[in-house]
């Protein structure tokens, strides 16, 4: 029936029968299999634009995830980016300062990431922005986390060094002296005992009865052990480091040898009367970077602020010296 068709005929008023040739067969089921395809087609279109599939709803619900997310993480890095900041404020202005060392320049600090294309593979898509943004802020605080840590590292090391240093200036009186009585003479201009003119006293004169032990005031090591009938008599040279050295002089005995190790508070000595000297004490000088310095200003671990405004006035009132 499908290729057989009707037509009018006028004349006998009737409708005849048409049979269809396999062509003519043919052309029409080839229009319907195409107009199927093209109304397919068109649903497929509508169903795509205007309805999501399963598969499509999950996606687009991992993507909103997804941009939450990363909206939430920008955030925390930029709280992360404060912390930082004031660690490298509080590195810069306080840290370094009290190890007297240069805060670390803001240039370098904030010096951006290298490549210009560094962040092109993440263009191109509808959330890049927020892709690209993320991570450059995520580059610049890992460079910043880097740099932070690299000077925490810096100060460990100038922490040490520090805790070195301050073992080894010279912090303590070199003989035992607490009442302060055995304060002889100070530093600066005193009458010489032989000479009896006006001369530089470059250092400290304690007395005490021969034999008495004689401290070393920091860590070093013994640079000079010398015995001597003249000038200074038997005395000992003790290099601290960090430019600074202390005298031990007119000692009776030596404790000591040239190069070795001490540490504050060893005895390195005994109170003489050796050399150039009037009576038994103990002279004793600091000298920062080859300059004498006043020995009062040195003695921090020993005295509180009374007992040093009390030997500063018993060593300032000594118009002369004992050697």
């Amino acid at each position: 029936m499908a290729n057989i068709r009707y037509k009018f005929n006028p004349e006998s008023l009737s409708f005849d029968k048409i049979r269809l040739g396999f062509g003519a067969v043919l052309l029409r089921s080839l229009a319907y299999f195409v107009g199927s395809i093209l109304v397919a087609f068109i649903y497929y279109l509508i169903f795509a634009i205007f309805i999501d599939s399963p598969k499509e709803k999950s996606l687009k619900r991992e993507i909103e995830q997804l941009t939450l997310q990363y909206d939430l993480i920008h955030r925390e890095m930029a709280n992360l980016e404060k912390v930082i900041s004031q660690l490298q404020e509080t590195d810069d202005n306080l840290y370094r300062t009290i190890f007297e060392a240069e805060p670390i320049p803001a240039t370098l600090r904030e010096a951006g990431v290298g490549g210009i294309n560094r962040y092109k593979e993440l263009e191109g898509y509808d959330n890049s922005s927020i892709v690209i943004e993320t991570t450059r802020n995520l580059d610049r605080l890992r460079k910043k986390v880097y740099i932070q840590s690299k000077s925490f590292d810096d100060l460990i090391t100038l922490a040490k060094e520090k805790e070195d240093m301050l073992k080894a200036i010279p912090a303590i009186i070199p003989i035992s002296n607490k009442d302060l009585t055995r304060t002889a003479s100070g530093f600066g201009l005193r009458i010489h005992p032989i000479y009896k003119i006006t001369k530089l006293h470059a250092g400290m004169d304690f007395t005490a009865p021969t034999g008495t032990e004689v401290y070393v005031t920091g860590d070093g090591t013994v640079a000079t052990v010398q015995s001597s009938k003249r000038g200074l008599g038997n005395h000992i040279i003790i290099n601290h480091g960090y430019g600074y050295t202390s005298i031990y002089a007119h000692l009776d005995g030596l404790n000591v040898r040239p190069g070795q190790k001490v540490q504050r508070g060893d005895v390195i000595g005994f109170v003489g009367n050796t050399g150039m000297s009037i009576a038994p004490h103990l002279h004793y000088e600091i000298k920062l970077n080859g300059i004498n310095v006043d020995p009062v200003n040195y003695y921090f671990n020993d005295l509180s602020p009374e007992e040093y405004e009390k030997m500063v006035e018993i060593a300032s009132k000594t118009g002369q010296s004992f050697d």
